[in-house]
């Protein structure tokens, strides 16, 4: 991974088409070595979620040229790599996997992590989930204290419980989740290592009890 997180590295403060072109071949290079990882890793998480078997790498992973129609940023390209793994793939609005490369400090996550749960669900969605916390909120926590290292995520959570979720519940905190994810980030040295498809794998087999309650 060190060639893409070195192409990723100098896209950032180059982020136009006359740069781009003229380094076409890192990025095709870099995109094969995140798509070979990607695909491997599709594989094994499947070993272990059956509901994900036979996505394939398009299901899961994403465009790098940026759609500018109601950008205000008009950068063209992404300056980062992921896949998501989902019961019906990227778009389905299910919970799934995800897995992230990005340089810190490049401005959108500003940084690698992992993360598994629910990205931005409709409103439908999300108060159901706020119901399966209050019915079921132990079973949840538990399930996310089983996830190796993942704490949840609490950027963009509502200030106030929302209306009809009791505010003396002991779960009532859960209630302002606005996406329902955990996450855990990592430096450039666990990028690294070797085996990090089967090591990261592994870390998601710990959040498969979770995805499976908000599914």
């Amino acid at each position: 991974m060190r060639r893409v997180l070195s192409f990723l590295t100098d896209l950032v403060p180059n982020n136009n088409k006359p740069w781009f072109d003229a380094n076409k071949g890192r990025y095709k290079e870099a995109q094969a070595i995140f798509n070979d990882f990607a695909a491997e890793l599709i594989e094994r998480v499947g070993r272990f979620d059956p509901e994900v078997r036979g996505l394939t790498l398009k299901d899961c992973t994403y465009r790098f040229y940026r759609d500018l129609r109601f950008s205000k940023d008009k950068t063209p390209y992404k300056k980062h790599f992921g896949v998501f793994i989902a019961k019906g793939g990227k778009c389905s609005g299910h919970s799934g996997y995800y897995f992230h490369i990005e340089p810190y400090h490049a401005g959108y996550l500003d940084g690698h992590l992992m993360c598994c749960g629910a990205y931005n669900p409709e409103s439908k969605v999300i108060r159901s989930i706020r119901e399966e916390f209050m019915l079921n909120g132990e079973a949840l926590l538990k399930a996310m204290n089983k996830a190796e290292g993942f704490e949840p995520e609490w950027d963009g959570a509502l200030k106030r419980i929302p209306k009809g979720f009791p505010q003396d519940s002991p779960y009532a905190e859960y209630f302002r989740l606005k996406k329902v994810l955990i996450t855990r980030r990592f430096d450039d040295a666990f990028l690294f290592k070797d085996d990090l498809v089967k090591r990261v794998a592994d870390l998601f087999g710990t959040c498969t009890e979770f995805n499976t309650i908000l599914n």
